[in-house]
């Protein structure tokens, strides 16, 4: 009887024990974040977000054009990007910008950025960030959600098209998330 409770702390001692434990990337996955939205007049979009102000010499206050939200989602190991396409081919196009707010699972704000054709946009004194180059025509896996996804952990992304004057439109907008190094190792097989 002794042996064998002397057995058991040793098995319930060696199964506390950290082990190196190799994380499984994750698996390639293509999420709609955006529905395709066609051209509007700034002026018929009633919907404004007047807590926002753009940087412009048009109107400041941004009207929101169309709006998305994706399911909960882990992304460790994984590149995040934006496509116009489910297979991550083809790019998007956006008139003004997408407001991006990353939710972590239990609610609370995580990060948010802004992709898009703008000088800048903030909610009061905070600036909110731009990601990728200031235009309306994105490639596709051009831009790239790293800087604000969290590290571990599960979130969900929070889509919100503003249009600043003029008219107002979005393509399909899919998150595209893929395992780190994915693309380098297609690109080499190719080869």
């Amino acid at each position: 009887m002794l042996k064998r409770a002397c057995f058991v702390t040793v098995v319930l001692a060696l199964s506390a024990c950290p082990k190196n434990v190799e994380v499984k990337a994750a698996e390639r996955k293509a999420v709609r974040l955006l529905t395709n939205t066609p051209e509007r007049e700034t002026t018929r979009i009633a919907e404004k977000l007047e807590q926002l102000e753009a940087d412009t010499d048009q109107e400041r206050t941004p009207h929101v054009v169309a709006r998305g939200e994706t399911p909960i989602l882990s992304a460790e190991g994984a590149d995040v990007v934006l496509a116009g396409d489910e297979a991550g081919t083809q790019g998007f196009h956006v008139d003004n910008c997408i407001l991006l707010e990353v939710i972590s699972d239990d609610g609370k704000p995580f990060a948010r950025a802004a992709v898009g054709y703008l000088n800048g946009l903030a909610e009061g004194k905070e600036n909110i960030d731009l990601l990728g180059r200031r235009t309306f025509n994105f490639d596709a896996n051009e831009v790239n959600l790293q800087a604000i996804i969290p590290e571990h952990g599960k979130f969900r992304v929070r889509a919100t098209v503003l249009d600043i004057g003029g008219v107002g439109a979005v393509s399909d907008v899919f998150l595209i998330i893929s395992p780190r190094g994915a693309k380098a190792a297609d690109d080499l097989r190719s080869n």
